[in-house]
């Protein structure tokens, strides 16, 4: 997905959650279940290496050294 057209990962995941909906209805065509199973996978993929990231920078946090907050005397 190119940057200016990516949603938040809020908006992915309602995107995605209304293809499931749309793919379970049965007067849903073969090529447009095509084009939403299609479009699904991506917005899966989007949201997937969202979380990946924000797991990788919660652990970078967790892993950071703290900052020295003792004062000098």
């Amino acid at each position: 997905m190119a940057e200016k057209e990516r949603p938040s990962f809020e908006e992915a995941l309602r995107k995605l959650e209304t293809i499931v909906k749309k793919l379970e209805d049965p007067e849903v065509t073969l090529e447009e279940s095509i084009e939403l199973y299609e479009e699904g996978m991506k917005l899966s993929k989007y949201c997937s290496e969202t979380l990946e990231d924000a797991v990788l920078r919660i652990e970078k946090i967790n892993t950071s050294p703290e900052p020295d907050t003792e004062s000098p005397d």
